[in-house]
């Protein structure tokens, strides 16, 4: 069979933002506890089956990136933006509560008191501050962004798919797990790795100092 894709770039179709969140009318316009907690549910479908993906996922954030926007975006493993990004989760100003779901990749990404200045103020962050508090990985101009985002891609395409899934999934389960982590199944992972037919292509490679031809297997 074919091979799984060795990653995800997720965009916007807009030109003027990332994805600013969700409609706030869409929550005006329902007056049934069972609306509101089924529009809820399909925002948590989105983010666990992102989450749940086993090979890497890059955002490439184009200005603004809000509540909802935002949530979708720190569960990738990795964000770049262009120069003119903002950042918020504007939960206080309607009074919503923000879902422990989307505060733990938050906590992945910023530290505790970080996102508490998020949360509690609701205001926009420029792009320098969320450079600057770990929220995005890298800034470039907004011209360059979508090369730059096809590049950092490509690097990682070139690499063993089986080590960067292993550390995915070993830094993932770190992170969430970080009392319990299931050692077992990343030992396993990364034996595989060592046990793979592109450890014995990498190790050939370098010895005849050429690039590796990795088939993920």
């Amino acid at each position: 069979g074919t091979n799984p894709p060795k990653g995800l770039v997720i965009q916007s179709g807009k030109e003027n933002g990332f994805i600013a969140g969700a409609d706030v009318s869409e929550f005006v316009g329902l007056k049934d506890v069972g609306e509101v907690e089924a529009l809820v549910r399909r925002g948590h479908a989105i983010v666990d089956r992102l989450e749940a993906l086993p090979y890497p996922t890059i955002a490439l954030i184009n200005g603004f990136c809000l509540g909802g926007g935002l949530a979708l975006a720190l569960c990738t493993d990795m964000r770049i933006a262009d120069e003119k990004a903002e950042f918020a989760i504007p939960a206080a100003k309607l009074g919503l509560g923000y879902n422990a779901r989307w505060v733990r990749p938050l906590l992945a990404a910023v530290p505790p008191s970080r996102a508490k200045e998020m949360l509690f103020t609701a205001r926009r962050f420029k792009v320098a501050e969320a450079l600057g508090m770990g929220l995005v990985n890298e800034v470039v101009a907004e011209a360059e962004l979508e090369a730059r985002v096809r590049t950092i891609a490509g690097t990682i395409a070139a690499n063993a798919p089986m080590t960067v899934r292993a550390a995915k999934q070993v830094i993932d389960e770190l992170v969430r797990h970080p009392e319990t982590p299931d050692m077992a199944a990343l030992d396993a992972a990364v034996q595989a790795c060592f046990d793979s037919e592109d450890y014995a292509e990498g190790r050939r490679a370098f010895l005849e100092k050429r690039k590796p031809q990795f088939r993920g297997r």
